[in-house]
């Protein structure tokens, strides 16, 4: 039998359709930025978040009184979290050593891991106060190293959400903005009057803060392409249909345009899931949206064989993959295209969300085929650097370089090598000629 289909999503062209419109709205709302600056950033604060100060920078003393809030047992739960993120993202800096070797006598090569200098953080909050994505975001830049970091995020119900602002503050942001959207990412990378522009832009967003940081990639650097939330659940009969529809629309709740897609070998699974999500949705408090989401993007798709599941996933190459069955190492080993993995039963995107510690801001729109998530590397930079000691390697090298930059057509190239050859090697090579190989010049 063929792959089936007992549920389809809306079809690529309406998806494309959607992705013009938002392009068009981002390209003029930047631009609007750029032209008016903090002007422009309030006018678009107050219209889409009916949020109005003076400055949206929050100050020491309103993050104190808006931390302050806090239960003393919800700050214990969001330090508990950002321990396990940093815990995490710092094994990970540990492992990206500066390296330098000599390759040859007298050549010394090697790279150094600088932080990038400023990075801006948007942790979405408008529909749901985002209280992880904080840790992600600014947490792990600080343990890179960066020296400045900045945050935004929308207001919560008319006002800063005190749990995200907590993070922000404990996960050692220095600038603190409640802003959202569009003009949040346009803010921090444009610059205005007030707010000094960032070197990158990080974290993840709704449709609009994902075209925003495509658009702006090239003027600062982005982690990634991360809109709205994706998940695949690849399930054998191993489990069952509450799992399945439980964890599909745990995701489909972020929003309206959220994609959920089972995956699996057995057909009875897939109807029994069908139905359990019909159940859940009964009584899900938040399924006005995830019903929307669900209906629009979920898809349900049934293969004969674990092959052609791990030919679908990867092809789909879906932000969080759920992987519940018979052989889940089997797909670490073999899937090559995703956001994160999520193996057994046991384990769930929630926990990967919220607390386990890996990073939560993945590629989606399948840019899994080119890019991981949001780590502590994507904050630096590795540069490498050239060092000659000797005179001997000088014009050794020298001379190499020089038959290659002919080869070329590049004489200028050429020249700064001839230079070393003449000065070091004690070779008197013509202008513009290629240095002779060793064996002639003795």
């Amino acid at each position: 039998m063929a792959i089936r289909h007992l549920k389809k999503a809306r079809s690529a062209e309406a998806r494309a359709e959607d992705d013009a419109k938002t392009s068009a709205v981002v390209a003029a709302t930047l631009k609007d930025i750029e032209t008016r600056g903090d002007a422009a950033v309030k006018e678009l604060a107050v219209k889409f978040d009916n949020y109005d100060r003076d400055s949206y920078r929050l100050s020491e003393d309103e993050i104190a009184a808006i931390m302050a809030k806090v239960s003393d047992r919800d700050m214990a739960d969001i330090k508990f979290a950002q321990a396990q993120v940093v815990n995490f993202a710092q094994a990970q800096r540990d492992s990206m050593l500066d390296i330098e070797v000599e390759t040859l006598p007298g050549v010394i090569l090697g790279h150094k891991n600088i932080p990038v200098q400023s990075v801006g953080c948007y942790v979405p909050g408008g529909k749901f106060p985002m209280v992880a994505s904080a840790h992600m975001s600014v947490a792990t830049a600080k343990v890179a190293g960066v020296p400045r970091i900045i945050a935004c995020t929308p207001p919560f119900n008319g006002e800063p959400n005190p749990a995200v602002i907590a993070a922000m503050h404990l996960g050692g942001a220095h600038e603190i903005y409640v802003l959202g959207g569009i003009q949040a990412v346009g803010a921090m990378a444009i610059g205005t009057e007030t707010i000094d522009p960032v070197h990158l832009l990080v974290g993840p967003g709704n449709a609009f803060v994902a075209e925003a940081k495509r658009q702006l990639f090239g003027r600062v650097g982005i982690d990634l392409f991360a809109g709205p939330t994706e998940t695949m659940v690849i399930a054998d009969e191993t489990v069952d249909a509450e799992i399945c529809a439980t964890d599909l629309l745990g995701q489909a709740e972020h929003g309206y345009n959220s994609p959920a897609v089972l995956l699996t070998n057995s057909e009875r699974l897939a109807k029994d899931t069908l139905s359990e999500i019909d159940r859940i949705l009964g009584i899900l408090p938040t399924a006005g949206t995830a019903k929307v989401s669900w209906d629009d993007y979920g898809e349900v798709i049934v293969c004969d064989t674990y092959e052609e599941m791990l030919a679908v996933a990867d092809d789909i190459a879906s932000e969080h993959v759920q992987v519940m069955t018979d052989r889940d190492d089997w797909f670490l080993e073999n899937m090559t295209c995703y956001g994160a993995l999520f193996l057994g039963a046991r384990t769930n995107v929630a926990n990967g969300d919220k607390v386990i510690g890996t990073n939560h801001t993945l590629p989606t729109k399948k840019a899994g085929r080119y890019t991981g998530g949001l780590w502590v590397g994507k904050y630096l930079k590795t540069h490498s650097y050239q060092k000659v000691t000797t005179d001997e390697a000088a014009a050794e090298i020298g001379a190499y370089g020089s038959r290659l930059c002919l080869l070329e057509g590049f004489v200028g190239h050429a020249e700064q090598c001839n230079l070393r050859v003449r000065r070091y090697g004690g070779i008197n090579v013509p202008y513009g000629a290629p240095a002779p190989y060793k064996d002639a010049a003795e």
